[in-house]
């Protein structure tokens, strides 16, 4: 077992997840599929991907978990989203919603605002898209933040009121928010940026997390804490950000170890 104290702090979570092999369902960006996929599995959790309305419903009960990730919204992903969401809360499952690069965008941006009317177990994302959730504003530049963390902790503890669950913000220094709860993450690479999809890992392990920990505080900071120190890992072991994505699923698998 690491000796690695942020890593003790949300051991017995990472354990959970290796030893329940929680099934999640991404419906997520076509860019990050890979990424998404492969850090699952290297994890120990398992995906499953399909968005479309005849299938996503019904699929999404078979697995522990759900994530909804708006980067690349493709139509059939728009028109199968609130019915999975509908699903996955009827079968009491828990689901992430990550809105990726809303704040100008026409159709994701109304959409992020309408299921976090469902109650998200956790909302996930960076400080521009944690602000333009309950702000109108331009948001970041693509899936960039123009924000910090710190700037958007009082729309973090809005949205966690609102929802019940728990708000991860993350930047250079990650924030987690639930309830009377918050913490910070000061643990990560910024060549994690350099690799498309991370983000989108990291809402996928936040569902994995949430499917084996009901303490939608420690699921969030378990996932958060997770990805920032198997970054720091591969960083260390990459010549580059093409080295650093083999690396980073290597050092998935070995955190908490």
């Amino acid at each position: 077992m690491s000796c690695d104290v942020d890593v003790q702090r949300v051991a017995s979570v990472l354990g959970a997840v290796r030893a329940q092999q929680p099934v999640v369902h991404c419906i997520t960006a076509t860019v990050s599929m890979g990424i998404v996929a492969d850090g699952l599995l290297a994890a120990g959790a398992r995906p499953m991907m399909t968005e479309t309305v005849h299938e996503a419903p019904v699929l999404t009960t078979v697995a522990d978990a759900l994530l909804v990730n708006l980067g690349t919204l493709s139509t059939d992903a728009m028109a199968g989203i609130s019915a999975t969401v509908e699903a996955a809360i009827a079968a009491g499952h828990p689901w992430v919603l990550d809105p990726t690069a809303i704040g100008t965008a026409p159709v994701r941006t109304p959409l992020a605002r309408t299921l976090l009317a469902s109650g998200p177990t956790v909302v996930r994302g960076n400080a521009s898209e944690i602000l333009a959730l309950v702000h109108a504003g331009p948001g970041g530049r693509g899936a960039d933040s123009r924000a910090t963390p710190d700037m958007a902790q009082d729309a973090a503890v809005e949205i966690a009121e609102r929802t019940g669950g728990a708000v991860a913000v993350s930047g250079e220094v990650d924030l987690i928010v639930a309830g009377t709860q918050q913490g910070r993450v000061h643990r990560g690479t910024r060549v994690l940026t350099r690799v498309t999809g991370t983000g989108c890992l990291l809402g996928a392990l936040t569902a994995a997390c949430a499917a084996v920990s009901q303490d939608r505080f420690m699921a969030a900071l378990a996932a958060t804490t997770w990805l920032t120190v198997a970054g720091e890992i591969a960083a260390q072991r990459a010549t580059g950000p093409g080295s650093f994505r083999v690396h980073l699923l290597d050092a998935l698998d070995e955190v908490g170890q």
